[in-house]
């Protein structure tokens, strides 16, 4: 029987967790030989620019029971199968995570998908209350499993942020047009007759019902359909087939589109994820195709979460939406998070965005492939675009989770010519250190520590060239040289970043400030070469560190660093806090010199000429460099 999302089982759950709020309950969870006691529910981060981000795609991480069913990065079909990774194998790699200095791991859905479908990614949900047991080692009990790595990941300090979808559902419906059950509706878009008839789904995956039958047949099975069945209505899907049928929307290929704008559908999904907060004790939510959603629901749903989890204790639950609409994504991303003072209303949105605007720009800039200006327009944009949500300069971060790699795209940041392997190493740990040391919550996707570079290949097939986003969805464990050493270069170098950005909270809060340069003491401004240096000052109170870095993979570059005139007015010496690259210590101090009569063009394009304080900062190719007095 399908259940119900209005049933007195998600009461009991619901009231259970601001029971045991107010009674300031704990619990005690056993972390190899220790018994540790934490509270319950998990209380919030503070401030999660603390945090940084581990993303974890549940069925490529790791299973401790067995090796990937198909070779560990498998193409084509044979990338489509589910590769057998588990809760319980993330379970096991939290002390691995712990060390690296991961601070929440964000994991792709784990809500119950059609179970006729090879959906192993867990974005076509079909049951909203129930875990899937195909990520479960046992999968009799998928949510003990679940939940054991939830509260052991919180006596490791970790936090859990779960991948969600408000847009659509799985494959629970076919389509009937001219009487045919088609597979695809590209051939009926003209004209459109919408919405689009269809039969509903039994448990193996066959049409059968014009109308889910859920109150005739009590026995219904919970495969089938869609659950809770409070959605079981055909008037809460859009029906029109695949998007870009028309300007209303449509589905993601078979993953079913709802209809959000309906008021009864926003409160099944509202209740659905506070039930999902309150049984499981995540701290976060993650929310897939959120640029799909009216930014009038988001702001609703973002204010129903965050009020709900303060009723249980959680004082900074945490949402973060995909809002991916090619490179002008800037103007849409204020639509959906923070509250904008110009707007009318009283409801905040969700509490950040993933920053695509920046990832158009930062990978190729590290990789020298454009110049560092574009990264540098970025922000210049953003202030304008945030001028009424921000209320200073430095609370920028808060509003963006950053990245430089993800599950959907055709290759991952990490180039290893098959020539030379450790040719562009420098260039990684470059890249995440400029990451962690820029504005926002830096996240870093799974297998990057271990040095995972898929791309596709130059003679791919066509079929390889469809499904390319296999090739960055490896089975990390199956891995040949092992998927989780502690030693590999990039996890050390990690772990050093993450340490250094743990103890300088300049770098988690600090304003922002990018820097002119020059190489010639001269003439001073923003790289506008490709293969150039990108420099800026994270400043806190009277705290400032610097950051250089040498996108140039073949030439050593010595450049002049604007730093600020006020706060190094003695000319102190700075040290070399953090290199990606072995430094010799007698070169480290770079002393601050004051200058007269610099040429000065700043970020904005304004030109001006007068004193600065500057110093001298010499890189290798590929090396960056975090300075401080």
């Amino acid at each position: 029987m399908l259940k119900s999302i209005y049933s007195e089982e998600v009461d009991n759950i619901l009231n259970q967790a601001k029971n045991q709020a107010l009674n300031n309950d704990t619990k005690t969870v056993q972390v190899g030989d220790e018994v540790k006691e934490i509270p319950s529910p998990f209380p919030s981060p503070t401030d999660w620019r603390d945090q940084w981000i581990y993303f974890i795609m549940v069925d490529r991480f790791n299973n401790p029971s067995s090796m990937p069913i198909k070779p560990w990065n498998a193409l084509g079909e044979e990338g489509l199968v589910f590769q057998g990774g588990t809760f319980e194998g993330i379970r096991q790699k939290l002390q691995y995570l712990k060390d690296l200095g991961v601070g929440a791991i964000w994991l792709t859905p784990g809500l119950k998908n059609c179970q006729y479908k090879r959906s192993y990614h867990g974005y076509g949900i079909q049951d909203f209350l129930q875990i899937d047991p195909r990520f479960a080692t046992n999968k009799e009990k998928p949510e003990e499993e679940l939940q054991a790595l939830i509260d052991e990941a919180h006596a490791h300090g970790i936090y859990v942020i779960f991948d969600i979808v408000l847009n659509h559902v799985g494959n629970v419906f076919s389509y009937f047009i001219e009487g045919k059950n088609v597979e695809s509706t590209e051939d009926y878009r003209e004209p459109p007759q919408l919405p689009y008839d269809i039969k509903w789904h039994d448990k193996e995956g066959k049409p059968q019902w014009i109308n889910a039958p859920v109150d005739k047949d009590p026995d219904l099975h919970p495969d089938a359909a869609v659950s809770p069945r409070e959605l079981c209505k055909n008037e809460f899907f859009r029906r029109r087939g695949t998007r870009g049928d028309t300007e209303q929307g449509g589905d993601f290929s078979d993953l079913r589109e709802l209809v959000t704008d309906i008021t009864e559908v926003r409160n099944i999904l509202i209740r659905i994820h506070q039930y999902l907060i309150a049984k499981f004790d995540i701290d976060g939510f993650r929310i897939d195709t959120l640029r799909f959603i009216e930014p009038e629901f988001a702001k609703i749903f973002g204010n129903a979460m965050r009020e709900f989890a303060l009723s249980i204790g959680k004082k900074n639950f945490f949402t973060f939406g995909e809002i991916w609409d090619g490179q002008d994504t800037e103007g849409k991303i204020p639509r959906f998070i923070g509250r904008n003072a110009a707007e009318p209303g009283d409801l905040l949105g969700v509490d950040a965005a993933l920053d695509f605007p920046l990832f158009f720009q930062l990978p190729d800039t590290l990789k020298g492939l454009q110049a560092p200006k574009g990264v540098v327009d970025v922000y210049e944009s953003r202030k304008e675009s945030l001028r009424g949500i921000i209320s200073s300069h430095g609370e920028v971060g808060k509003f963006f989770v950053t990245f430089l790699d993800n599950h959907d795209l055709k290759s991952r940041f990490y180039y290893s010519n098959p020539e030379n392997p450790q040719r562009f190493d420098d260039q990684v740990t470059l890249a995440i250190t400029c990451l962690f040391t820029l504005e926002g919550i830096p996240c870093i996707y799974y297998g990057t520590e271990q040095g995972l570079n898929g791309a596709l290949p130059q003679n791919a097939t066509e079929e390889e060239k469809k499904l390319g986003d296999l090739v960055v969805r490896q089975a990390l464990w199956g891995k040949p040289e092992g998927g989780f050493n502690g030693e590999h270069p990039f996890y050390k170098k990690i772990a050093d970043i993450s340490k250094y950005r743990k103890s300088h909270p300049a770098l988690r809060y600090g304003r922002q400030y990018f820097r002119p340069i020059s190489g010639d003491r001269i003439n001073y401004g923003i790289s506008p070469y490709k293969h150039g240096v990108l420099a800026f000052s994270r400043i806190l109170n009277d705290q400032e560190v610097v950051v250089v870095a040498n996108t140039n993979t073949e030439i050593t570059q010595s450049v002049y660093v604007i730093v600020d005139y006020n706060l190094n007015s003695q000319n102190p010496t700075y040290k070399i806090l953090f290199s990606n690259k072995s430094r010799d210590n007698r070169i480290d101090p770079e002393t601050v010199e004051e200058q007269q009569d610099a040429n000065i063009t700043d970020v904005d394009g304004q030109r001006s000429k007068g004193k600065i304080r500057v110093m001298k900062v010499t890189l290798h190719p590929m090396e960056v460099q975090i300075l401080v007095k």
